[in-house]
C-alpha cells in the first residue's frame, strides 16, 4: 500500500550551502571588501568541488556581492555608500509596506516579542556585539514580515538587505544602536495603542535614520 508520507527527503545543495556560507563570510566582513577569491582554493576549504563554488559564486555576483573580471580575478564588492544608501531606501519602503499589511494582525504575544527583541538589542549594543545587534533587530522587524504574511516582500528583501547589513558591520556603534533602540520603543508603543498609521510612519524612518547615519557620517 503507498504511504502519501513517504517520499523523498530533500536536502540542501551543496550550491547553496557554500552560498549561505559565502554570503555571511561577505556581510560579516569576514571576506574584506576586495578580497580576491578563488574557486579552487574555496573548494578545498569546503571540501567540495569547484562546481558548487563557482554556482555559488555567479549568485552572489547576481546580487552584486562578488564582481568578477573575466581571465582576470574575482573579488567581493568593494563597499559602496551609494549603493548602500539607495539600498536603505528600499528596505525601508519594503518593511512599511509589510507593516501596513500586519498592523491591525498582531497579537499581544507579537508585541511582547517585539519588547524581548529590543532588549535583546540594547544588551547587544552594550556588549557591542554588532553581528548579534544586527541578528535582533532583523528578528524585530520579522515580527512584521511574518504577521503580513507577503513572501515577495521577504524575497526581494533578500535581494538588497545584505548590502544594508554589510555598512552596518562595518559602521557599527553604540551611538547608532541606541537611536534604533529608542525608535523601536516608539513603534511598540504605536502597536500597543493601536496608531497603525503612526508605526508605518516610524518603521520606515527608523530604517531611513539608519541609512542616512551611516551613510553620511556621524
Amino acid at each position: 500500500m503507498k504511504n502519501n508520507h513517504m517520499k523523498p527527503i530533500q536536502r540542501r545543495s551543496l550550491r547553496d550551502e557554500v552560498y549561505e556560507t559565502l554570503k555571511k563570510a561577505i556581510i560579516t566582513l569576514e571576506l574584506a571588501p576586495e578580497q580576491r577569491l578563488y574557486d579552487q582554493e574555496l573548494a578545498e576549504q569546503f571540501a567540495v568541488s569547484r562546481t558548487p563554488v563557482r554556482e555559488a559564486l555567479k549568485r552572489l555576483e547576481d546580487e552584486r556581492l562578488v564582481e568578477s573580471f573575466p581571465g582576470s580575478y574575482t573579488r567581493v564588492t568593494p563597499l559602496n555608500t551609494k549603493e548602500a544608501e539607495h539600498a536603505f531606501t528600499v528596505v525601508a519602503a519594503l518593511h512599511a509596506l509589510a507593516a501596513r499589511l500586519s498592523c491591525s494582525k498582531l497579537q499581544a504575544s507579537d508585541v511582547e516579542k517585539l519588547q524581548r527583541k529590543n532588549e535583546e538589542l540594547k544588551q547587544a549594543i552594550q556588549e557591542k556585539d554588532a553581528m548579534r545587534a544586527i541578528e535582533v533587530d532583523e528578528q524585530f522587524h520579522g515580527v512584521f514580515l511574518e504577521a503580513a504574511g507577503n513572501p515577495e516582500i521577504s524575497r526581494a528583501l533578500q535581494a538588497v538587505i545584505p548590502k544594508v547589513q554589510r555598512l552596518e558591520v562595518s559602521q557599527f556603534s553604540a551611538e547608532g544602536g541606541k537611536q534604533s533602540v529608542h525608535q523601536h520603543e516608539m513603534i511598540i508603543s504605536a502597536c500597543q495603542n493601536e496608531e497603525y498609521e503612526k508605526v508605518v510612519q516610524l518603521i520606515e524612518n527608523n530604517w531611513l535614520s539608519l541609512g542616512k547615519f551611516m551613510t553620511e557620517g556621524r
